[in-house]
């Protein structure tokens, strides 16, 4: 008997119909259009409206990847969706999903590791498609990150964007989803992190009742250091090396971040996909943003060698090595 695999068969994408430019936000904030691009590399972010709630983009982006995997709703056997900015804690947004594109009953749930769920998400996906409980699956990442932070707070303002990106795994005997790597240290919580707690003299009339407190030097170390030595890890305990990878899809959160990683695995700006600047960091949804941008965009073909990464509060992080 064939062994069974998960493949990537489709993906999708979702951005806000609002989109909010450096020079918007040099407006009303103490920063600048250059400020803010020699720090991160971001020119852009969209913003959600009211009606874009993290389960309406996540079934928007999950629509298309169905269409792009060529099945039918009534197909899906789970459904995944990776956020940390939901409007509530239960129902799950990916109940809403179900319940958004009519998908029979089946096993629907959140996961929430921040900016790496969306790698977390495919690993528990990956697992079921493997031990034959779902056929096909849903992976989302969906966030509405400018509902959770102070807009006033510039060393946070400008970072975060709005969006949802989708994939649905499939069954196959050939190879997909070749290996995960997820990491995690709660030792590092007080870094980065968005709870109940958020100063008293803000304005919190546009926030939920979350609020993100970030050290941004001591993350983009960590960061540096935990996803060059992962990134490098996961091909060579896979048996490939270097210079077979395609492709690096990359958590958009910093390009200075994605350059180091490139930098390590030895790929050139031409073979990572970047998103960074128009998107901006839209948490878990970054990652399959960036991919279906590259699908769409006729850059990732079939057959291309690619690997995930993705570093976020907990502080957890991880990565996903893919035949596409």
């Amino acid at each position: 008997m064939s062994k069974i695999n998960s493949k990537i068969i489709g993906t999708g994408g979702y951005l806000p119909l609002n989109k909010v430019t450096n020079h918007d936000l040099e407006q009303r904030l103490d920063t600048s259009h250059d400020w803010i691009v020699q720090r991160t590399g971001i020119h852009q972010r969209y913003v959600a409206n009211k009606e874009e709630t993290v389960a309406y983009m996540a079934a928007k982006a999950a629509e298309q990847a169905i269409q792009a995997a060529r099945i039918t709703k009534d197909q899906i056997g789970l459904i995944l969706v990776a956020s940390c900015s939901g409007e509530s804690v239960f129902p799950s947004a990916a109940g809403s999903v179900q319940k958004i594109l009519g998908i029979p009953e089946c096993p629907a749930f959140d996961i929430s590791a921040a900016c790496a769920g969306f790698v977390y998400a495919l690993s528990v996906c990956d697992a079921f498609i493997k031990t034959q409980q779902a056929k096909y699956a849903l992976v989302i990442g969906s966030e509405v990150m400018s509902r959770v932070f102070d807009k006033d707070d510039r060393s946070i303002a400008v970072l975060f964007g709005d969006g949802a990106g989708a994939v649905v795994l499939g069954a196959s005997t050939e190879e997909g989803l070749i290996a995960t790597s997820l990491h995690a240290d709660g030792n590092y919580d007080e870094l980065l992190s968005l709870s109940h707690m958020y100063p008293a003299d803000i304005n919190k009339d546009d926030l939920s009742d979350y609020y993100i407190h970030m050290d941004g030097r001591e993350v983009y170390k960590v960061a540096v250091n935990k996803l060059e030595e992962m990134v490098e890890k996961i091909i060579v305990d896979n048996g490939y090396q270097k210079s077979d990878l395609n492709w690096l899809v990359p958590h958009q959160a910093n390009y200075r971040i994605i350059k180091s990683v490139a930098k390590r695995l030895e790929l050139p700006e031409e073979q990572v996909i970047l998103t960074v600047a128009e998107h901006a960091n839209t948490s878990a949804a970054s990652i399959p943003l960036a991919l279906d941008y590259g699908v769409r965009n006729n850059k990732i073909k079939l057959g291309d060698l690619i690997l995930l990464e993705a570093f976020g509060g907990g502080l957890a992080w991880g990565s996903a090595l893919v035949r596409y």
